[in-house]
């Protein structure tokens, strides 16, 4: 039985972006949408799609949190022995996606990522809760396990003593190449504007939609 769902739409009723409303650097741009969707108090603001491919060229995509970002890149955390982990040690390249629904807009961010140093893992390990330290220490994530009870047993064990960062978990920054602003606009004529990484700087040019 085929589902059809092609009558399933709706109108992106936003204002118009102009490139005269973008900032000179894709970052401050890109802190700029940020800062409205925290403000605004859009759920999971911080969200954000990451694409890898391994060494096989085969896709995958998960969402996962930012936690920093600044000149330097844009910041998140995870295990090194994780599919994503993998695929990053394999192939560099990603691309995350950003999606705030309630102001129809998208950001996607693609470039190189590095690893951050142990120093930082550890810092940020620290200022996680508790809760998440374990369940963190616990997971050999990505990895097949028999069942939830041997997973909340590795959990109970590790609470007898002092969670510390594993060394295969730490932090990953992806140093952008290129930037692409999406504001959806109505009849589906949307605005895009895509930042790529010149020798000489940003060159900002419009997408059509």
């Amino acid at each position: 039985m085929t589902e059809d769902h092609r009558h399933v739409r709706r109108e992106y009723a936003s204002d118009a972006l102009r490139r005269s409303d973008l900032r000179n650097e894709p970052l401050a741009q890109f802190t700029n949408w940020l800062s409205r969707a925290l403000e605004d108090g859009l759920t999971d603001a911080t969200a954000m799609s990451l694409a890898t491919a391994g060494s096989d060229g085969a896709p995958s995509v998960r969402i996962v949190l930012l936690k920093a970002h600044d000149k330097d890149g844009l910041t998140f955390y995870s295990d090194y022995g994780s599919q994503k982990g993998q695929n990053l040690t394999e192939n560099p390249k990603a691309e995350l996606l950003f999606h705030w629904r309630e102001h129809n807009r998208q950001v996607r961010i693609a470039g190189v990522v590095e690893r951050t140093s142990r120093r930082d893992a550890e810092a940020y390990f620290e200022s996680r809760p508790l809760a998440s330290q374990l369940s963190a220490a616990a997971s050999e994530q990505s990895q097949p396990i028999t069942d939830r009870q041997a997973l909340e047993d590795k959990v109970t064990q590790l609470q007898y003593g002092e969670p510390t960062c594993p060394e295969n978990w730490g932090g990953y920054r992806l140093r952008p190449e290129k930037f692409e602003f999406w504001q959806g606009r109505e009849n589906r004529l949307h605005d895009r504007f895509v930042y790529s990484r010149r020798d000489s700087g940003w060159q900002l040019e419009r997408l059509q939609p």
